[in-house]
């Protein structure tokens, strides 16, 4: 386990002006604001210190206040859908008076996270004495890739149709978690720089949520696993 002297830090950005499902950051999720389940999965680290939600939003900014999050009020100029997640989190590490040790960076649009993920995914840093991590989902499945104006397989010899068990391992970037040190930000204007590390998540965690498709299937199972996911720490709504 980390060192618990250390400052670590929880960013949320959350913009208000989503466009594949309107107020996709608050819309209802379980029983609560979708924004609510990162909120409330930061604040029960063992690790972290302060959790700050980033929004252009004050409705947003409200509901992370309401839920034990501090609010950071986002200029308009770098809340438009083509502003970089890197420009709330500089912003937010702008307007503190303490410059953190560590920042974890999370969206609220993949709440898929077990109760330990958080304070493992920082432990692995640590441990593997990295700079920054990202969280990662392991795939072994039949893919193709495009090449020029072709398609060919990725993961196998097209001649040997193999196994699935012997294909080629590849990694999805789910987005759930992300940690790294404010000078690797600041540096790179990056949440990934220097020596990188990994935190493999299980594969039932790959849900990012975009469009009503993924919702549902998010929804589906979050409900279906909250249990495994919390225990009895956080109360879910079980009515589908």
């Amino acid at each position: 386990m980390a060192s618990l002297k250390l400052n670590i830090i929880a960013i949320i950005p959350a913009r208000g002006g989503s466009k594949g499902i309107p107020n996709k950051n608050i819309i209802d999720f379980a029983g609560k604001p979708l924004i609510a389940w990162t909120i409330e999965q930061a604040i029960s680290s063992n690790l972290i210190n302060d959790v700050y939600v980033s929004s252009d939003s004050q409705e947003i900014l409200s509901v992370a206040t309401n839920y034990g999050a501090s609010p950071i009020l986002r200029p308009k100029e770098i809340s438009d859908d083509k502003s970089s997640s890197e420009s709330a989190l500089l912003h937010v590490l702008d307007n503190l008076s303490k410059e953190p040790d560590l920042v974890v960076f999370l969206q609220s649009t993949a709440p898929l996270r077990k109760m330990d993920d958080i304070d493992n995914a920082i432990s692995k840093l640590i441990q593997d004495k990295a700079d920054s991590l990202l969280s990662l989902i392991e795939t072994q499945e039949f893919m193709w890739e495009e090449s020029k104006e072709r398609f060919k397989p990725l993961t196998y010899d097209l001649s040997y149709r193999c196994d699935h068990r012997h294909l080629k391992r590849l990694y999805y970037e789910n987005g759930s978690i992300y940690v790294f040190k404010p000078e690797i930000l600041r540096r790179y204007k990056n949440r990934l720089g220097g020596r990188k590390s990994i935190y493999l998540m299980e594969s039932w965690q790959r849900a990012d949520i975009d469009d009503y498709e993924t919702f549902d299937w998010c929804l589906w199972i979050f409900k279906r696993d909250f249990s495994k996911m919390y225990g009895r720490k956080l109360i879910v709504s079980t009515d589908i």
